[in-house]
């Protein structure tokens, strides 16, 4: 009996399928230059030019302004590539995240030069414009190739290869969006030369975050560098730059669940409360900083419920002591902050799962919270911020 026959005459048909994606990541000195060649080598141009639509963060455009001009000319510059229209600069931080007239502003532009999926949208800067570009390119015609170029120590440490992309609604973090493998990701060098001192250093809350859950000898690592890195020494920031996204990356490829079907989401360990930290403070807080609070949160909770180590909790408060982040947030205090428990829980659907740890490299998943525990370790944070 063939497949049709057997499925006409079942009354119920449930068949598992796979769908292959390739994620490609490129690390580079100069993208947009000396570089540029095996950059332009990602782009597919059998069917004639590839045709590339361009989006810049305004943030680093305005403390480099020769970027767009080197962007130009890199495309210009191969006959194999195709600029469709001007290059367009948004603007930076999370309110370009936190409108729906930016988005609506890419689509019309992506329509306006008729981009199909065979087509490219480039993408620079940081996270919260690769979210913003990224969603909207998800979207388009159910997907169009995005390439991005991320700008940031966070973005390049984490966010960069991510398979997801959002926008922010109901004054809540991330509501709107999709899971959507990019093209490509290029981690470039100079690219983070002009990101300011504070926003260099929030990017490594990430990659202490992915040490704590998958590395000890990372962890380690950190432990040791956390100063260089904090002072900007870049051998230093571009290991822990490359050890993070290859282990994120590892966990998207091989962890068995890239678009979070499943009840845990380990890699937003410590985000639960973060996420509730940007929207109370109105984003005055940089996200990396508020991971750094969330993760030093759920370290310290993780010691008083599920046997986490005392020298662990006090390695971590140095790393990020070390690397110049909080660890407290006075807005900790408040009743609203469990409110990021029940959103957390939304946001992935079914019962409340969160990620604790027992040791370094060893994650629970768990699915209540001691509110009288996770209180005291706000008490032990909030003392450890005024030592």
């Amino acid at each position: 009996m063939s497949p049709l026959d057997t499925h006409q005459a079942s009354r119920s048909v449930d068949i598992d399928f796979s769908v292959p994606f390739r994620h490609r990541l490129r690390f580079t000195d100069d993208c947009f230059g000396s570089d540029w060649k095996s950059i332009s080598s990602l782009f597919e141009t059998s069917e004639g030019p590839a045709r590339l639509q361009v989006w810049v963060d305004g943030g680093i455009v305005a403390v480099d302004s020769e970027l767009i001009s080197r962007i130009e000319g890199s495309i210009v510059g191969c006959p194999e590539l195709q600029l469709t229209n001007s290059i367009a600069v948004l603007e930076g931080g999370e309110r370009v995240k936190n409108s729906d007239h930016v988005v609506q502003e890419i689509l019309t532009a992506i329509h306006r030069d008729c981009l199909d999926r065979r087509n490219y949208i480039l993408v620079v800067g940081g996270g919260a414009v690769l979210d913003a570009v990224g969603y909207a390119a998800a979207v388009a015609h159910r997907g169009i190739r995005l390439v991005r170029f991320p700008t940031t120590t966070l973005a390049q440490a984490d966010s960069g290869v991510g398979v997801k992309n959002a926008v922010n609604a109901f004054e809540k973090k991330n509501w709107k969006g999709t899971f959507a493998v990019p093209w490509a990701v290029v981690n470039d060098r100079r690219l983070l030369s002009s990101q300011q001192d504070r926003d260099f250093r929030s990017g490594f809350s990430e990659a202490v975050k992915v040490a704590l859950l998958k590395s000890p000898t990372t962890f380690d690592w950190l432990c040791n560098h956390a100063g260089k890195i904090a002072k900007r020494d870049m051998p230093s920031a571009l290991q822990a730059i490359r050890d993070s996204v290859l282990t994120h990356l590892h966990h998207i490829a091989y962890g068995g669940d890239p678009f979070e079907a499943n009840e845990a989401r380990p890699l937003d360990f410590g985000h639960w409360s973060a996420h509730k930290l940007e929207s109370l403070c109105r984003y005055q807080l940089r996200h990396g900083e508020a991971v750094a609070i969330g993760v030093a949160l759920d370290v310290v909770y993780s010691s008083f419920v599920h046997g986490l180590a005392k020298p662990v909790v006090e390695n971590t408060l140095r790393i990020f002591r070390d690397l110049n982040l909080p660890t407290y947030h006075e807005l900790l205090q408040t009743s609203a902050i469990f409110d990021g428990l029940e959103e957390f829980r939304q946001h992935l659907g079914g019962r409340l799962t969160l990620t604790m740890l027992s040791d370094v490299g060893r994650m629970l998943q768990v699915h209540e919270v001691d509110y009288t525990k996770m209180r005291q370790a706000i008490e032990v944070l909030r003392l450890e911020s005024l030592k």
